[in-house]
């Protein structure tokens, strides 16, 4: 784990699904709490206040510019808070290794944070040009998965186009690849989205651009997004007292997949480890999406230890 960085200007921020997450969490005073994803902080200041005067929360996130950000944004809530540098996967032995299990309860939201979305230099925007990037964690070497660059100017059509359907669920990834591949080398982010519009064109009155699905499957594979997660559920359980509970926010429907059969298994097991608490996915209420649009596509999910 590293130290927090200076503190980059504040994006703005609105955590998804707020009300819901401290109804379906229960913070208590004196319990303790992970949210393994801390992000800007939004949540984890949420889940502090509602266990005042005495909760603690680990934050752990692999964005050391979110990390920033969210030290600043929790200071006043002094040493009730810890925040690391952790991927997902790795926030269990993180909250093994500083010796704060059991804990009442574990949180992650599995959305691209606005510092990211609205920084071209991350290169996840759609709306700016940037780099061939999509890391989470700019500070590392590398990441476990192929680089984004290596996968948009080297890979054969046929390996970009099944990665592009597996993880974007984009059924023209065929056509797709082969208009990138025709147009390498890929400089950017805007002549990577310049390609998928050039290969399927836009849809009029959408407001959703057309290598949106495209991006998504590169900044998944690039940070094993999917193995990370899965990893972390199977853990999970092992880190929460009898009683503690877990919420899920995903965003779009292969997390959401993985969650929800996940914890249907748990719950069916002979002896479970789970109880469902949300018998049926939770969304966002129609005010929160007028008020946040990036709140649409967000999927909540709740169990308890037992």
């Amino acid at each position: 784990m590293s130290a927090v960085p200076s503190r980059p200007q504040t994006p703005t921020h609105m955590p998804v699904m707020l009300e819901e997450v401290v109804e379906l969490l229960q913070p208590r005073n004196g319990g303790r709490y992970l949210d393994a994803t801390v992000g800007l902080g939004g949540h984890a200041a949420a889940v502090l206040e509602s266990s005042s005067p005495n909760g603690q929360l680990i934050g752990a996130d692999a964005d050391d510019m979110a990390l920033a950000i969210a030290n600043d944004r929790l200071a006043p809530y002094g040493d009730r808070v810890q925040l690391h540098r952790s991927w997902l996967d790795e926030a269990p032995d993180l909250v093994r290794e500083i010796g704060r299990a059991p804990l009442d309860g574990a949180l992650c939201d599995l959305g691209v944070s606005s510092l990211q979305l609205e920084s071209s230099a991350r290169g996840f925007s759609l709306q700016a040009d940037g780099p061939l990037d999509m890391r989470m964690n700019v500070s590392a070497d590398h990441t476990d998965g192929p680089s984004v660059d290596e996968v948009v100017n080297h890979w054969p059509a046929s390996q970009l186009a099944d990665l592009i359907y597996e993880f974007g669920e984009e059924r023209r990834s065929r056509r797709i690849a082969r208009i990138i591949v025709e147009r390498r080398p890929i400089a950017g982010t805007a002549d990577l989205a310049a390609a998928v519009v050039a290969a399927v064109g836009r849809r009029p009155g959408s407001r959703i651009h057309p290598a949106t699905r495209v991006f998504q499957a590169l900044r998944i594979a690039t940070n094993r997004e999917l193995d990370r997660l899965s990893d972390f559920l199977m853990q999970v359980r092992a880190i929460l007292r009898v009683g503690g509970r877990l919420v899920v926010i995903a965003f779009h429907s292969l997390e959401d997949r993985i969650v929800k059969r996940f914890l249907r298994d748990q719950a069916r097991a002979d002896e479970p480890p789970f109880r469902l608490l949300t018998r049926r996915v939770l969304r966002p209420s129609e005010r929160e999406c007028a008020e946040n649009p990036r709140a649409r596509s967000a999927r909540l999910r709740a169990a308890e230890a037992i």
